[in-house]
């Protein structure tokens, strides 16, 4: 696969953005830059529905910046994208014909339908969710969309958004009573023609868009929330809503000090919250969670695989992507750590269901699998302290399909060294935790240590273990069958690993040969 940087470019209502993938020779992708200018755009047509031709010059000259980044980059091809704002102008397609005359792009006015499925397309490739709402509230459209079995079912674009409600509804981002009554009322009559809104009461209500992503942050500020990402993070609707009245009753010089607000929300986020609001009464969502990817991601996926752009399993590629952006041990050696793990994992459930594993259910074999092919990704920091940077890479970088918890339960494992500092990595971590989940992730993490010790020569010499586990004995006995060559270094391996596994199952590895 050829190296390729792709550039897309979002011409939104609120604001316009830029992010450059890179798409590496080994298959995975990454974001290399992103860029983001203020725009308001719903707020600066005129009184006829014109966009002016000061506005013109502005976004001409954002975009003009945003080419030579791309140039920088080396982008082979950068995908320009307007959405309601666009739509929304009388004069919107010959501003965006000005638009390319000026910048050289070529730029696509998307209907919302079409936006609405590209929002869709980005959540889907990183969430591992089957059924649920989707909506994304712009700066000057709503979209929503109703998906099963992770298929898109329904959707509709509602021309009003954060900036055009906080413009029609809202006195300089305060909402009143008689503003949230008339928002709440416009808004409904809107929505009533679509019966597919309440089809489907109890799914979740998955948000995209600046208005959730902001309720997320103001929400685990309020909690301290230990983990430093935004995307799958789950919020009780009743916090919402205790929010929404603590917010819409706060003067804005106050509202601008309040813990994980940013400064260009502080107008909007309570006409966006109380459209928010609505969506979920009418849907009957029991939860709102907060998905990082939308539009532009969704864009770039179909850039990337225009065949094929919905990914089959959202955790495997995940996994597969992050080891592919720091491949620091050869992949057959992972393949075989993989392999031996899974399959230990699996005799020791069955021969000993009791161990504590329980509170992870079957969930403890996705986490070991995981942590099993990135256990020495912190090798690209630093070999010396691999298992260290291992902890701190998983812990920043989202490992889409698996919630807040079993990332940080992954990162533990893939690091694990000792239960003592299993225990200190994760302490930062409680209020994400289960009781047991400490002692579960030291059970995995030296099971992991084991396999490790199993191919420490890294040329996998054992095609076939057969394994047998001895409560009586105290003793699980690994037997290589034919290997391939010596096990010498192995086998001083699994003794030295064979002491915190004894510890922590009661059990002594002894590797054989027959």
């Amino acid at each position: 696969m050829n190296e390729q940087r792709i550039g897309i470019i979002d011409i939104g209502s609120n604001s316009i953005r830029l992010v450059v993938y890179e798409q590496t020779a080994s298959g995975a992708h990454r974001v290399i830059d992103g860029s983001k200018r203020p725009a308001r755009l719903s707020q600066r047509i005129t009184a006829d529905g014109r966009i002016d031709e000061d506005t013109v010059r502005e976004l001409a000259e954002t975009l003009g910046h945003f080419r030579l980044l791309c140039a920088h980059h080396r982008t082979r091809i950068v995908r320009a994208v307007a959405t309601a704002a666009m739509r929304n102008a009388v004069n919107g397609e010959e501003v965006l014909q000005a638009l390319t005359a000026e910048t050289g792009l070529e730029i696509e006015l998307l209907p919302g339908e079409q936006e609405a499925g590209f929002g869709f397309l980005g959540m889907v490739n990183t969430m591992d969710v089957r059924d649920g709402f989707l909506i994304d509230i712009g700066g000057g459209s709503t979209e929503i969309s109703l998906f099963k079995e992770r298929t898109l079912v329904e959707s509709i674009s509602f021309p009003f958004g954060c900036v055009s409600l906080a413009r029609n509804y809202a006195d300089n981002g305060m909402l009143n009573d008689e503003g949230l009554q008339e928002l709440e009322r416009m808004a409904l009559q809107a929505a009533e023609r679509e019966d597919w809104l309440r089809w489907s009461p109890g799914l979740p209500l998955i948000g995209v868009g600046g208005t959730i992503r902001s309720l997320a942050k103001i929400h685990q500020a309020v909690r301290k929330y230990p983990f430093p990402q935004t995307h799958n993070y789950a919020m009780p609707t009743g916090d919402s809503d205790h929010l929404f009245d603590t917010l819409r009753d706060m003067p804005l010089d106050k509202r601008r000090k309040f813990p994980g607000l940013s400064k260009d929300r502080v107008d909007l986020i309570v006409p966006g919250l109380a459209v928010l609001r609505v969506f979920q009464r009418l849907t009957g969502a029991t939860e709102y969670r907060v998905c990082a990817s939308g539009l532009r991601d969704g864009l770039f996926f179909s850039v990337q695989s225009p065949d094929r752009p919905r990914l089959d399993s959202v955790l495997d590629y995940s996994v597969r992507n992050t080891y592919a952006l720091y491949p620091e041990a050869p992949l057959p050696h992972l393949n075989q750590v993989n392999r031996l793990s899974l399959q230990l994992l699996e005799q020791l459930q069955r021969a000993a269901p009791d161990y504590g594993l329980r509170g992870l259910g079957e969930r403890a074999a996705t986490l070991l699998d995981a942590a099993s092919l990135l256990y020495r990704i912190g090798a690209s920091i630093d070999y010396a302290a691999y298992s260290m940077h291992t902890f701190y890479l998983l812990t920043n970088c989202s490992l889409n399909g698996m919630s807040h918890r079993e990332n940080v339960l992954t990162a533990a494992i893939a690091a694990f060294r000792s239960r003592s500092r299993c225990k200190a990595q994760l302490e930062p971590y409680a209020a994400l935790l289960e009781p047991g989940d400490i002692e579960a992730a030291a059970l995995l993490g030296s099971l992991l240590q084991l396999a490790v010790a199993l191919d420490r020569s890294e040329t996998q010499p054992i095609s076939r273990l057969e394994s047998e586990l001895s409560t009586a004995s105290s003793q699980l006995q690994l037997t290589a069958v034919h290997p391939a060559g010596s096990l010498a270094l192995e086998s001083q391996e699994v003794e030295e690993a064979g002491k915190e596994f004894l510890k922590l199952w009661r059990l002594h590895p002894v590797l054989s040969v027959r």
